[in-house]
């Protein structure tokens, strides 16, 4: 057999693989404006936020000068401080908790096997996309009802009567944090080898020292990523909030919420930076810490 024979390439294909090239150059750089438009789109009221959080004027929209008296300001004020306390205690306590059953429910779904699997699956993923108004109205009516009948079952009445708080803020945050928490931590697990698990068990160790040595380490990447991401919801959360909260319980993001409808205030401007600046120190922690671990891991 002959080898077939190249076609030299004429003058003519010259000028086509020119404007090939100009094609891609200009389509490299269209993206790139587009990538720059769109980070600045997202980024810039976050960034004129900051800055007029230092604006020693109380309207946003006239710089007069730097200024921390906004910060200062902050201390002073007791409704703002009680909400920022409140967030973070139900912060906090949501994260613990739908991290430690999200990651459960993460390993029951993918190691196991069970009568109605395919039932719960769909529905472990009916809070992620349920409407957040449709949520926050059915945990209002459930609310209601429950606690209406703990209060006429024990005879409560007056001050010592149930009613909707900071513990039923608590329990909702949990409730809708354990499926993110535990999709993020099933996505960890696909990829996970359980060879590994097999020869830790061949080499004498029993179920709970080879999760606590083995399976735990390898999968703490996507539990802390499931519990920032908790920690994060929990902590922006208003829609469903606003339904479930009652006297004493306001969170953070409906205080800011109130104090917007009467007059907008420099401090809120302070208020949003100090919650971004611990959004971005959480971030890069859970950077620094898992690349620690993927250092140690590689050791």
């Amino acid at each position: 057999m002959t080898a077939a024979r190249r076609t030299p390439s004429t003058d003519a294909d010259v000028p086509i693989q020119r404007s090939d090239a100009r094609f891609l150059r200009w389509g490299k750089r269209t993206l790139g404006l587009n990538a720059v438009l769109a980070l600045f789109f997202l980024y810039a009221p976050i960034l004129v936020l900051v800055i007029f959080s230092f604006n020693d004027s109380k309207l946003a929209a006239r710089w007069e000068g730097f200024t921390l008296r906004w910060y200062g300001s902050l201390l002073q004020n007791e409704s703002i401080l009680h909400a920022t306390r409140n967030s973070l205690v139900v912060a906090l306590i949501s994260t613990a908790l739908a991290t430690v059953f999200g990651t459960m429910t993460a390993l029951a779904m993918e190691r196991f096997r069970f009568r109605g699997r395919r039932v719960y699956d769909g529905l472990l993923y009916l809070p992620i996309i349920n409407p957040e108004i449709v949520t926050g109205v059915s945990l209002l009516a459930f609310f209601s009802l429950t606690l209406s009948a703990l209060n006429q079952a024990f005879n409560l009445s007056g001050d010592s009567a149930l009613r909707t708080g900071l513990v039923t803020v608590t329990l909702t945050h949990i409730a809708f944090n354990i499926a993110f928490v535990a999709v993020v931590v099933r996505t960890t697990l696909k990829n996970f080898r359980r060879s590994l698990e097999e020869a830790a068990q061949d080499l004498g160790a029993n179920e709970w020292v080879t999760f606590r040595r083995v399976t735990l380490p390898l999968i703490a990447p996507g539990i802390l990523a499931g519990a920032l991401l908790a920690f994060t919801l929990s902590l922006d959360n208003f829609v469903i909030t606003f339904f479930v909260t009652g006297p004493g319980g306001a969170t953070l993001p409906i205080e800011v919420f109130g104090l917007i409808r009467r007059a907008i205030s420099p401090e809120i401007n302070a208020v949003s930076t100090i919650m971004l600046t611990i959004s971005v120190a959480l971030i890069v922690g859970s950077q620094v810490i898992m690349r620690r671990r993927g250092v140690m891991s590689d050791e």
